[in-house]
């Protein structure tokens, strides 16, 4: 008769013990973050547009993390038929969201920690864009002219953007952009996020395009 509350008791316990280590298990499934490809120490790729070619050369001492991202985004094809969105010749040109909207939701969700700013803003130097603290994804800068307050400019607490790599050529592209919205695209990203390239050749026809970004060397 002592032995029926004994076996229950060790049954509950057992069965507590063997959900509780599932538990574990799922949650650290759950707690996996998305790591970046290592990107060689410099890296050249090649972008193809409609209005001729350019090469951004990255350095992995400027900024690693920045550098990682941009290797694995252009191995996997990401920067392959995406619109340049913003066209500022005295300031910036800036591109980098995904014609799929299920792309753009992953990456959105895989965000850089921030990182020092070690070179300084000069014509031709490359940077994520980025809103506030920890928020760098997937969108590029290109500066279309000296930039100093980019070093040093405060947005949300953080400090600068690091650049971490420059246009080795092709630079003479940039101005060749069409150039009739500047910035007017940039407080309507939610809509690209949202519909992709369509909603871009609909409101905003004329833009110039990314055909490819290949690794060259």
């Amino acid at each position: 008769m002592k032995l029926k509350p004994f076996l229950a008791c060790f049954i509950v316990t057992i069965l507590f013990l063997c959900s509780t280590a599932f538990a574990q298990i799922a949650n650290k499934n759950n707690s996996s973050v998305y790591k970046d490809l290592k990107s060689p120490e410099t890296l050249q790729v090649l972008f193809k547009t409609n209005k001729g070619n350019f090469i951004i050369q990255s350095y992995r001492s400027w900024a690693p993390l920045a550098a990682d991202r941009f290797y694995t985004l252009v191995k996997k094809g990401f920067y392959t038929n995406i619109f340049i969105f913003r066209v500022e010749k005295d300031y910036v040109v800036q591109f980098g969201i995904s014609d799929n909207p299920k792309e753009s939701s992953f990456w959105d969700k895989a965000r850089l920690k921030d990182e020092p700013v070690l070179q300084k803003h000069k014509k031709g130097m490359v940077s994520f864009a980025r809103s506030g603290i920890n928020s760098r994804t997937t969108q590029l800068f290109v500066d279309m002219q000296n930039n100093a307050k980019l070093d040093t400019t405060i947005r949300e607490g953080v400090r600068g953007y690091p650049p971490f790599g420059k246009v080795i050529s092709g630079m003479h592209v940039f101005f060749q952009l069409n150039d009739q919205y500047a910035k007017r695209i940039l407080p309507l990203q939610d809509s690209i996020y949202l519909y992709g390239n369509q909603y871009l050749v609909k409101h905003f026809p004329g833009l110039d395009k990314i055909i490819s970004a290949t690794i060259i060397r």
